[in-house]
């Protein structure tokens, strides 16, 4: 056992890095998902060539459980994290191996309620397919998958389904160019599909849950649009031979751009009314960018990172740019400059080329670099160069030199400055944003809008009144902000003029206000109600509801239909103000009670959990379900959620008596959830 050990661990040291040892070119897999045990059982077959003479190489495979060696010629050993195969292996011939094997995974892999979704970002997908996790070795991937009857699965490439046998269906997909292994990804669950076509022939496939088939259309808003405006932006066409997009529950991020298959959260899923305050737009145009950008070509390394995160960030507020004006793409720069301004001068700014930077340095600092390099050297040179890099480097990996080098051969102005500033500095180079955004007229009238916060409401009196009947949502929002500070007729007869503004003027006056709601204007308040914002018309229901005690069943009895987004923001506030009102359905109220504590069970959103805990919580309405429910939110893959429901359970258990009840009753908890309360007891 100390031979084989020994063995192992030089070998992990030899072959760290084996991308000069061994070319992987395709991965063949037949996976069967086992949702009952949270277990994958697959069989597996791997062609490569290899670069040199060898006696042993690894596949990437984390905690494997069980291998079935299929081959007569090479040996298969399993390490913690890797599968070793071993052999003769001879420099330029080309091999093929083939084994099945079992996973239990404890990352990568998810199983939330009736779905099954894969996350392998980073170098996580060995958790769940025995594969390579550098992302410097680009292959081919072709995947089966066994599936429930009657159930739909998406994976990466053209896809088909066939019976196998009474109560599954298999799924094949195959990819037609190589890629790397952290984007391989599928997901399998009730699913709707719509399909649609790209101006040049691309097919795109929509999906949704059966049960959100209605928001088909609110929820993949311009799709068509963002994909044929980068096909003609970028210059490169769509590189892969499909597209598909599917929310899942409980996803980790607001989406992961696996290529050809983008999944993202449901929290996205918006009907007509949810799309003005939280829609997939920004999120669509984002991960779609990654196909060109991270996907076609890839980092090399961490520090080249800003090359993924930074175009595709740039790429989508071009997007939207194209879609919704110069003012809003103004608009954005200006909120991540300010940003970036305020981490620079509390000294916590970072090098893009810093492989530990932060999200808001790879994703916002990186568009802001590309904006600027675009100023600079004019935009038909950086849409050729970015056109050169794409094609130069096609199924590729990249560093950051390899762009420069194509940005530099077609540029007629020297970068270096650029490059210092904007690249190897830490700083947020203010000034130089700020001398950007003046470029924009409309911002030129907001910074003079804000520089009047000072001044008495009757000396500018006029001038908000203008920003308010200007149609810029922006300056009717910052002349609002103003607003909030007075109080009197002066103040109520500007509200009334913003109360003729559109939906994000609205809303921004019923933000503005707390209870009570000034004299004169509780008609026009009331009318938020109606407006078409969930946003606004959660605010509205809460404010108008603590100003008018004696009115209170008139506005529940208006919206007791209303759920609004996927997390049920109005239906959660809508019962606990239901069960907070003196008279109001008294009969009913054990069915309010019942259908909130109902809310925070496993089989919903953890969004809907954690908003049903907080108003669980305001209103002092456990009982023992409702613990359990809280406990297994420990447990939750998901850790901003997880840690919510820790910081919670810790509070209630500073008293004694919950905590010896926990202890009581420890026993009947699912294993995982046991073992939670052994540690924190």
């Amino acid at each position: 056992m100390r031979i084989l050990v020994l063995f192992f661990f030089c070998s992990s040291v030899v072959f760290s890095q084996q991308t000069d040892v061994v070319d992987f070119t395709n991965i063949s897999a037949f996976i069967r998902p086992d949702i009952q045990n949270r277990e994958v059982e697959g069989e597996v077959s791997v062609s490569f060539t290899m670069l040199k003479q060898a006696d042993s190489i690894y596949l990437d495979a984390v905690g494997i459980n069980h291998i079935e060696n299929r081959m007569v010629d090479s040996g298969l050993r399993a390490s913690d994290d890797k599968l070793w195969i071993i052999s003769d292996f001879e420099k330029d011939k080309t091999y093929s191996i083939h084994f099945g094997y079992t996973m239990t995974p404890k990352r990568a892999l998810y199983f939330t309620y009736d779905q099954v979704w894969t996350q392998g970002q980073g170098k996580y997908t060995s958790n769940w397919l025995p594969s390579i996790d550098d992302m410097n070795d680009k292959i081919e991937f072709d995947l089966k998958f066994v599936a429930e009857k009657g159930k739909t699965v998406i994976a990466n490439g053209r896809g088909r389904k066939y019976e196998e046998h009474a109560g599954s269906t298999v799924w094949s997909f195959n990819m037609d160019q190589p890629m790397s292994s952290y984007l391989v990804a599928f997901a399998i669950g009730d699913f709707v599909k719509k399909e649609i076509q790209s101006e040049s022939g691309i097919p795109i496939e929509l999906y949704l849950r059966t049960e959100d088939s209605l928001k088909m259309e609110p929820t993949y808003r311009h799709t068509k649009e963002i994909f044929d405006f980068f096909e003609q932006e970028i210059g490169v066409p769509y590189p892969w031979q499909n597209y598909k997009q599917v929310p899942v529950r409980d996803f980790l991020y607001a989406g992961m751009e696996n290529t050809t298959a983008t999944l993202f959260s449901e929290a996205f899923v918006v009907d007509s009314i949810g799309f003005h305050d939280r829609n997939y737009v920004n999120v669509n145009a984002h991960e779609l960018a990654h196909q060109w950008f991270g996907n076609l070509v890839t980092e090399t390394e961490g520090k080249h990172h800003w090359l993924h995160e930074g175009f595709a960030t740039y790429y989508a507020l071009l997007a939207e740019r194209h879609l919704f004006g110069d003012d809003y793409y103004y608009w954005k720069l200006y909120n991540t400059a300010e940003q970036l301004r305020a981490l620079s001068e509390q000294g916590k700014g970072q090098s893009l080329l810093n492989p530990k930077a932060s999200s808001l340095t790879f994703y916002e600092k990186g568009a802001w670099a590309l904006h600027m390099l675009n100023e600079r050297i004019g935009r038909d040179a950086f849409r050729e160069a970015v056109k050169n890099y794409l094609e130069k480097y096609q199924f590729k990996n990249v560093t950051t030199e390899n762009f420069l080098s194509e940005v530099r051969a077609v540029a007629q102005v020297n970068i270096s400055d650029w490059e210092k500033d904007w690249l190897k500095q830490s700083a947020f180079k203010g000034e130089q944003a700020l001398n950007s955004l003046t470029q924009s007229k409309f911002l030129t009238q907001y910074f003079d809008l804000v520089a009047l916060r000072e001044m008495t409401l009757e000396d500018k009196r006029g001038l908000l009144v203008e920003a308010l009947q200007s149609g810029n949502e922006y300056l009717a929002e910052e002349a609002i902000i103003q607003l909030a500070l007075e109080k009197g007729a002066p103040a109520v007869e500007l509200y009334k003029v913003a109360f003729q503004g559109s939906i994000t003027t609205r809303q921004a006056v019923a933000l503005s206000m707390d209870p009570p709601i000034l004299d004169g204007l509780k008609a026009a308040y009331e009318s938020l109600l109606d407006d078409r914002s969930y946003s606004t018309q959660e605010t509205a229901l809460y404010v108008l509801w603590a100003s008018y005690p004696e009115e209170r069943s008139r506005f529940l009895d208006k919206m007791k239909y209303v759920h609004g987004f996927q997390d049920k923001n109005i239906r959660l506030l809508w019962l606990t103000l239901a069960l907070s009102t003196d008279n109001y359905a008294t009969s009913a109220k054990p069915l309010f009670e019942n259908e909130l504590r109902n809310y925070s069970r496993p089989e919903y959103s953890y969004e809907i959990r954690e908003n049903a805990f907080q108003y669980i919580s305001s209103l002092g309405n456990w009982n023992e379900e409702v613990l359990r429910n809280l406990v297994n939110g420990c447990t939750h893959h998901y850790w901003r959620f997880r840690d919510f429901c820790r910081d919670m359970l810790n509070e209630l258990m500073e008293t004694r008596e919950l905590k010896q009840y926990l202890k009581s009753k420890m026993e009947t908890f699912p294993e995982k959830e046991k073992a939670y309360l052994k540690r924190v007891i």
